[in-house]
């Protein structure tokens, strides 16, 4: 899922006001730069997101009886190589 500019700008907001709310965290550094860096992390999460997905298609997809994209068959592959990647990555 691709997150617009102004979303994922939104979110860091948001993620930075509920951490300091419940003061799960104190700011070391001012915060435009903290911001940057959360928005840093989730732009770096949705291309890995988008690079494991990729990945499982062109493997589900390389199977000589292929499952039809949506069809029960082919999410429980989905989900069983995306939990593998995952692990392969120990996230």
């Amino acid at each position: 899922m691709i997150l617009s500019e102004e979303r994922v700008s939104s979110l860091t907001h948001q993620i930075l006001e509920s951490l300091i709310e419940k003061k799960w965290a104190t700011l070391l550094e001012e915060e435009p730069r903290v911001l940057r860096e959360i928005k840093k992390i989730i732009f770096a999460e949705l291309k890995l997101g988008e690079e494991i997905d990729q990945m499982i298609r062109q493997k589900i997809f390389s199977y000589s009886r292929r499952p039809v994209e949506g069809s029960s068959e082919w999410e429980i592959l989905y989900k069983k190589f995306f939990i593998e990647e995952l692990a392969k990555r120990q996230r």
